[in-house]
């Protein structure tokens, strides 16, 4: 019984949300109507209407309900519940089989992300969602030819597709203004751009390029990708001096005009949040997952103020108590690169990661590893296995394999949010040069807002805090 109710706890969504206190307070008669002939809602003086929580009679080793709300779990009633309070016969309690175990009507289990019912004839009848995980997508991909391999991932089994597409990324496209925001002018001189084959911002910038992080079921890559960048950006461009990791926490709770928190944003704003208020560290302001957060997290916790030129000051403490470093961290306006794969090479191998804007489409969630290209796994599939949703991440590099013919295969090195166990230790390679998943089509670069004299301060923030 134990084991059932963990089952049924476990998997039963917001729909059974309701009932999920009862079913703790009254694990009934599981084996069906195990008194049939007892008169339990009769001695107590009859039944009560609607839900009633209070209205039960001591039944066996536990007790009964004789409200209406009973006759939602079935086996929540009392035996005489059917007969007396609705003048029916009692229902036939169906027996299911599963895996050998006998389970009742009424009583679920959930099968990756459909949650299956035993129905009063004994057949069980499941829910048909695409899930996020789908293993036959996983073992297609790993049998074709695609250059990339799949795996399931325990964090993200037992979601929907719905759920992985509406949780997992979350940003906006841009506007049809952002998007006819001018390119910048790059020249580019094919004689002295010799464009190496492989570049990789972190052997570049030792210590100066972020990990990934993980936004967890939280829309917020809008956020994400955005303090990534300007993570690695002030790092590189203070040469080392600073290289905070920016808290994406910041954004989700104070950049709050015309944006979503974790659900979906754009990064169009949260530039401009950066530029005009800043942001403190990840570490004064962590993240936290809304999983773990009460509802009031979600408030900003964090503001800041001009001091002039154009410069900000925090108004408050880190929500971290054990950090006193609340300094602000500000950007200039982004800039957008053109989709021309050679001028965003030369920008990230000149300037540092870029931000990127892409489509994941429902096989992008289990990649493992290679050279990512969306595939044609699901098309034999009914509709609703094939989704996509918009997504932003931050290209680090690119590179090249070879082919067993010689031909090469060119990709992109870029860091995803979805935490370090996911992909290549939380990065993805992608097809470079054809637009793969409109990876190229909006490419973002930026600058911090650094001066001699912040840097200044910063060289003695950290000799003080080493001594």
């Amino acid at each position: 019984m134990a084991k059932f109710l963990q089952c049924y706890l476990a998997l039963c969504g917001n729909n059974f949300a309701v009932f999920q206190q009862r079913e703790l307070a009254s694990p009934l008669h599981v084996g069906g109507i195990r008194d049939p002939f007892g008169s339990y809602c009769q001695r107590r003086g009859g039944c009560c209407p609607g839900r009633d929580d209070l209205c039960t009679v001591p039944y066996l080793d536990t007790i009964c309900y004789c409200d209406l709300f009973c006759n939602r779990t079935v086996s929540d009633c009392c035996p005489d519940f059917w007969g007396h309070c609705l003048g029916v016969e009692p229902p036939f309690i169906g027996v299911c089989e599963r895996n050998g175990n006998r389970f009742f009507t009424g009583q679920t289990y959930k099968e990756n992300c459909n949650l299956c019912t035993c129905g009063t004839s004994g057949r069980w009848e499941c829910e048909q969602n695409a899930c996020l995980m789908e293993p036959d997508i996983i073992h297609a991909v790993n049998r074709g030819n695609y250059g990339w391999k799949a795996a399931n991932y325990s964090q993200l089994y037992g979601m929907t597709l719905d759920e992985g597409i509406r949780y997992r990324l979350g940003t906006q496209r841009p506007s049809r203004t952002i998007m006819n925001m001018n390119e910048i002018q790059m020249n580019m001189d094919p004689q002295n751009e010799r464009l190496p084959p492989y570049f990789n911002s972190a052997e570049k910038w030792p210590g100066k390029i972020h990990e990934p992080l993980d936004q967890g079921n939280c829309a917020a890559s809008w956020a994400f990708s955005t303090a990534a960048v300007a993570s690695d950006r002030i790092s590189i461009q203070s040469m080392g001096h600073m290289t905070p990791q920016l808290s994406p926490q910041n954004l989700i709770s104070c950049d709050t005009r015309n944006q979503g928190g974790c659900a979906g944003g754009r990064v169009d704003g949260a530039w401009w949040y950066l530029r005009r208020r800043g942001v403190v560290t990840e570490d004064c302001y962590p993240y936290r997952s809304p999983q773990q957060t009460p509802p009031e997290v979600g408030r900003c916790m964090m503001q800041s103020r001009s001091i002039g030129r154009g410069k900000r000051q925090a108004t408050q403490r880190c929500p971290n108590t054990h950090n006193y470093h609340n300094d602000i961290y500000q950007s200039t306006p982004p800039y957008r690169l053109s989709s021309n794969e050679k001028e965003i090479m030369k920008e990230i191998m000149d300037n540092g990661p870029v931000q990127a804007i892409m489509e994941v489409h429902e096989d992008f969630f289990v990649y493992k590893s290679g050279i990512y290209k969306h595939t044609d796994v699901s098309f034999t599939k009914p509709p609703q296995y094939r989704k996509h949703g918009t997504h932003s991440v931050r290209i680090t590099g690119w590179g090249e394999d070879r082919n067993f013919d010689g031909t090469t295969k060119k990709y992109w090195t870029a860091a995803n949010s979805w935490g370090k166990n996911w992909g290549e230790n939380g990065y993805f390679r992608i097809a470079r040069g054809d637009n793969e998943c409109e990876i190229e089509a909006f490419v973002i670069g930026v600058w911090g807002r650094i001066t001699m004299e912040d840097m200044h301060n910063h060289h003695h923030h950290h000799h003080r805090r080493h001594i």
